[in-house]
């Protein structure tokens, strides 16, 4: 039985469908595309495993593929650069859709590259990681790295559908399943009291890989961040929310050099410096952090250094006015955005937290 979830922004709403074995010929994605061509792009580890199972649910659809290499090194320029002059080369027009077959990165690459082609063509996300399942491919954010931070460069660009078959989650290595966790933990914290007490609950069966569980887990998720995503698609408000952790956690990121953590750990550190920096109960952060533990993800920061963790925040996409703004906590369940902070008390954050 598939479950439906609908992203509401009026001519540029789309459906999430979330299913078992959608892949394979399970689902039709042709009423989805407006033409006969479609580019797939995925990387070097998940094609061999699912871009068979993907075009067989394309029917006659006239398709191609570009295989990426893996990782966040890699989201860069120079990715979009070879999906693009793939699209020239094989002469693709305006009613072409591109369909994103991977985690996070490849949906980000191959978006930005669907939002720079011809000005705008067709965009599907197939996300085959935990992580990509429940934040990423949904909400129509594309982009890629610059060296001087995370996701400098990029585009708002809504897919047509989001297919989601939660058996991809069965191949995926532990590491990236808990970093997905981390994820579907903020979605609790920021949005849903009562899923983060079930999470606190089922983590271990979670992380045994429990189908329900985690089917349960995919579908709680979107449809927090479809409810987010629909009240505020540009990030003019309270979108913003949905990137609690990560001020610090992209700090992570660029100070480590991508690919060194996994964006879901960088995000679940800095989900516990963002907790101790918001004004909740002692119990409440702990509760957090404990959980983040219990997922097998780190709480603390490697020895970046606190001056230099603050340095690569001011380049956070949230800054306005060069004045930081976090996503904070003022109960377990509810977030704001705010700027009005202490800036003795986050040097203490940043200094307690590199270890």
């Amino acid at each position: 039985m598939n479950n439906t979830i609908n992203v509401a922004l009026g001519e540029r709403s789309y459906p999430i469908v979330i299913g078992q074995g959608l892949l394979g010929g399970g689902f039709d994605l042709g009423p989805h595309l407006p033409g006969e061509d479609c580019l797939i792009v995925s990387n070097e580890t998940v094609a061999p495993l699912y871009l068979d199972k993907l075009v067989a649910c394309l029917g006659k659809k006239k398709v191609a593929s570009i295989t990426l290499q893996d990782g966040e090194a890699y989201k860069n320029m120079a990715a979009v650069e070879s999906i693009l002059d793939r699209l020239v080369s094989s002469r693709a027009n305006r009613d072409t859709t591109v369909i994103a077959l991977g985690g996070g990165v490849v949906g980000d690459i191959a978006g930005f590259a669907a939002a720079c082609y011809m000005r705008g063509v067709a965009f599907v996300q197939v996300p085959t990681t935990l992580l990509a399942q429940v934040d990423s491919s949904v909400g129509g954010k594309t982009g890629v790295n610059h060296a001087q931070g995370k996701n400098l460069i990029g585009a708002f660009h809504q897919p047509r559908i989001v297919l989601i078959d939660t058996n991809t989650l069965a191949t995926l290595p532990d590491r990236e399943l808990k970093a997905g966790l981390a994820e579907v933990i903020k979605h609790g914290a920021i949005a849903d009291a009562e899923f983060f007490a079930w999470l606190e609950e089922h983590i271990e069966a979670l992380l045994d890989g429990d189908p329900e569980g985690l089917a349960h887990a995919v579908r709680r998720s979107c449809e927090i961040k479809a409810e987010v995503v629909a009240e505020d698609e540009r990030e003019a408000g309270r979108r913003a929310i949905l990137n609690f952790g990560h001020t610090f956690g992209h700090a992570i990121e660029h100070c480590q050099g991508y690919g060194e953590w996994l964006h879901g750990e960088a995000v679940a550190a800095g989900m516990v410096m963002a907790a101790e920096l918001s004004n909740i109960d002692a119990e409440d952060k702990r509760r957090i952090s404990r959980l983040i533990e219990r997922a097998g993800l780190p709480v603390k920061v490697p020895a970046i250094g606190a001056a230099r963790m603050r340095a690569a925040m001011g380049m956070d996409k949230k800054v306005l006015g060069k004045q930081l703004r976090f996503v904070l906590l003022d109960r377990l369940g509810h977030a704001i955005t705010t700027s009005s902070y202490d800036e003795e008390r986050l040097a203490k954050v940043l200094e307690a937290s590199n270890g």
